[in-house]
């Protein structure tokens, strides 16, 4: 058997390829098993993907209303179907590839298989996986492998990390079969262009797959178990994207839930009950279900060896560990929030934490931004109103709505609000929330205040450039305190 090694992560995600980079960095010997495609499903079949489909649409927008920027287009703009697709799996094929070169630079091994724990570590005996041949085909060829790319058999190591990721979820009665009820995966390379489209469920994955379909002309109704779209929104926000994506065209059922789905030759007809009982039914070309996601958690071996594991995810503390010695999870198969960019800041943590780093701290999830891009952009971070009451804060609350700012005004952007919410004792900021162009990158800016801990009077000592967008989130801070200069 070859010499162990010190980490071997399952699953080549953000979260698995962070780790991975990062163990290396550290000096530790690595390898990395990956069964599909390198980079994980954000880069091949989420995150990024989606977000190339989005900005043709976006651009598909701006050519439609290119009249308002006093643009004339001669002859109607009409979507490329295929090469749209085309130009969103080629970027996700460039991501791939592009982290086949990041395992190679760092001097990662690439363990190409699917991978299960057949031993836990004990003493100074390694934890031992046994790879075999991927049981699942994947959707598209892999981009090329790295010339250290090992392959099925028995590999051991000091550390193993779980990074293997979510898959949709799905609903008994109501599975996706790939042609009329699709998942992310089937509404990310659609063979024609909906006439109609019923997407069931209104969270991040959900409302940007209906944004994208209505910007492109498509009928979209959403249907939301919750009383909100986007129900993990501050209320407001909330409230004002729903208010956008009616103005767009975009039908939005709250309250309600699918029930039945009857298939049709081209066509699907849901049965959609409603708050009060009564049932509704609406005929679309196509359904798809975003319901959320489940972790990968089947076949690693973790029954046997004991790996304890709650509602589909792996239970761990705040630095990866299982309760298993030398077993750790990371990213969406650990558990909420799902998000990429969570995977990667746990990766690190994880491995500095194994490294034996003395100034590791756990993750604070409250300070994990959300960022949804729908049209308008929809970012958080932080407690919401309602929680911050319900925490029994004594809060204060800052507003600031796009159309008063110049920026805005100037790129034909004038719809969206900037919220913060303070500790009326001490000025710390709670909350930040957000609704409008650009807003996903403006979030940032908030996260770091919260990071280091700044408060109101520091925020309004701070220099915004003006004009920019990013002045609205000083107005929102100056609103909190009654002292908004411009609206």
């Amino acid at each position: 058997m070859a010499e162990p090694y010190d980490v071997i992560i399952i699953g080549s995600g953000p979260g698995g390829y962070v780790a991975a980079i990062r163990a290396a960095q550290l000096g530790l010997k690595t390898a990395i098993v990956e069964r599909e495609h390198l980079a994980g499903i954000c880069s091949n079949w989420g995150c990024i993907p989606t977000k190339a489909l989005l900005r043709s649409a976006e651009i598909f927008h701006f050519a439609e209303h290119a009249k308002n920027y006093g643009l004339k287009v001669e002859g109607k703009v009409t979507p490329d179907l295929k090469a749209i697709v085309e130009r969103s799996r080629g970027i996700a094929q460039r991501m791939n590839g592009g982290v086949g070169f990041l395992m190679k630079k760092n001097k990662v091994d690439v363990i190409w298989g699917e991978a299960k724990l057949t031993k836990a570590a004990s003493g100074e005996k390694p934890a031992e996986i046994v790879v075999s041949k991927p049981s699942k085909k994947p959707m598209e060829p892999q981009a090329p492998l790295p010339k250290n790319t090992k392959g099925e058999g028995t590999y051991t190591a000091k550390h193993i990390i779980l990074a293997t990721g979510a898959r949709p979820r799905a609903l008994p009665g109501i599975e996706t079969d790939g042609n009329l009820i699709w998942t992310y995966f089937e509404a990310m390379v659609p063979p024609e262009m909906p006439k109609s489209l019923l997407v069931m469920g209104s969270g991040a994955i959900g409302i940007e797959f209906a944004s994208f379909y209505r910007t492109m002309g498509v009928d979209v109704t959403v249907v939301e178990l919750l009383p909100a779209v986007m129900p993990v929104e501050d209320a407001e926000i909330s409230a004002f994207a729903k208010k956008q994506f009616e103005k767009q065209g975009m039908k939005i059922i709250l309250e309600a839930k699918v029930t039945k789905v009857e298939k049709a030759a081209n066509s699907i007809t849901a049965h959609v009950e409603m708050k009060d009982g009564k049932v509704e039914k609406i005929t679309a070309d196509r359904l798809i279900s975003a319901v959320g996601v489940q972790g990968n958690v089947e076949n690693l071996g973790l029954e046997a060896l004991g790996v304890k594991t709650d509602r589909g995810t792996v239970v761990i503390d705040g630095y990866g560990k299982t309760n298993v010695p030398g077993i750790y999870a990371i990213g969406d198969v650990a558990g909420p929030p799902m998000l990429a960019h969570k995977a990667e800041h746990e990766a690190v943590i994880c491995v500095e934490k194994i490294a034996g780093l003395s100034n590791v701290h756990p993750m604070d999830k409250l300070k994990i931004p959300g960022c949804t891009y729908c049209n308008p952009q929809v970012a958080s971070v932080g407690l919401t109103e309602a929680k911050a009451k319900a925490e029994g804060r004594d809060i204060r609350v800052g507003r600031f709505p796009f159309v008063a700012n110049g920026k805005a005004i100037a790129l034909g952007e004038d719809q969206g609000l900037v919220k913060t919410i303070f500790d009326k004792k001490t000025g710390q900021l709670l909350g930040a929330h957000m609704v409008g162009a650009e807003v996903t990158e403006l979030i940032q800016g908030f996260v770091v205040a919260m990071n280091l801990e700044t408060t109101e009077e520091e925020l309004m000592h701070s220099i915004f450039p003006h004009p920019t967008l990013s002045e609205m989130m000083k107005e929102s801070v100056l609103d909190a305190y009654g002292r908004a200069l411009n609206a």
